[in-house]
């Protein structure tokens, strides 16, 4: 029985968030990683930021739009912010406290790193809004994915097509070099959270780094189930 006033997290499920910048193949490795998940008996959901709920897909829209550029950095942020509250609320956390693991492409790092970094917004103001909007929901495991930044910028513009680039696509390479350190800043000040992986290599040899990763981690993790998951 856990002690007065201590969480109790028997049954709840885990928290596995993605990172990086722009073409890091984070959509990619997140359902590479839920097949497999699957695959030992574990019930997963797949999400994302901004967006991930009703109200959090509204924001979405306005924010990659470029309307919350417009208002500047600390609005933008604020917009973030609101995006995360209902998206934690609706969805995040009642699929935790129903056992089943969370996949989450993008979370407060991603503030950290765009709107902290490049960004340049006061590090006092994104605290306070990761205080208001998560509480001390922290995921249980962070994999950042780490590609050159050109070679992030090719996979995007070959993912999208002729559509046109997005709000934080069509940032200057001065803007993603600094959203690149920035993450490499992340995952050095807090390791036991945090993992910088590779991910300038094929999908399938990136998503067996982050296997192996999820395996070390979370004894929960029974490959035995099925055999080629080792």
């Amino acid at each position: 029985m856990a002690a007065p006033g201590a969480r109790d997290d028997s049954g709840r499920g885990r928290f596995i968030t993605f990172e990086g910048g722009e073409g890091s193949g984070k959509s990619t490795q997140i359902k590479m990683l839920s097949e497999r998940l699957d695959g030992a008996g574990l019930r997963t959901m797949m999400t994302r930021e901004p967006g991930g709920s009703a109200g959090a897909e509204i924001i979405r829209h306005l924010l990659l739009s470029g309307m919350g550029r417009l208002l500047g950095a600390e609005a933008e942020t604020l917009l973030f912010a609101a995006a995360r509250d209902d998206h934690v609320h609706a969805v995040i956390k009642p699929a935790l406290d129903q056992g089943i693991w969370v996949l989450c492409d993008r979370f407060f790092d991603s503030t950290r790193a765009y709107q902290g970094g490049p960004g340049k917004v006061d590090p006092a103001v994104l605290n306070a809004m990761q205080r208001v909007t998560i509480g001390d929901l922290e995921p249980d495991l962070t994999l950042i994915l780490d590609v050159p930044v050109d070679v992030g910028m090719q996979r995007a513009k070959a993912r999208r097509g002729a559509g046109v680039a997005d709000r934080f696509e069509a940032e200057d390479v001065k803007f993603h070099e600094g959203l690149r350190e920035a993450y490499r800043q992340i995952a050095a000040a807090e390791p036991q959270r945090c993992l910088l992986i590779d991910a300038n290599a094929p999908a399938g040899m990136v998503a067996a780094k982050v296997w192996r990763a999820v395996r070390d981690r979370f004894a929960e993790v029974d490959v035995s189930r099925v055999a080629n998951l080792a």
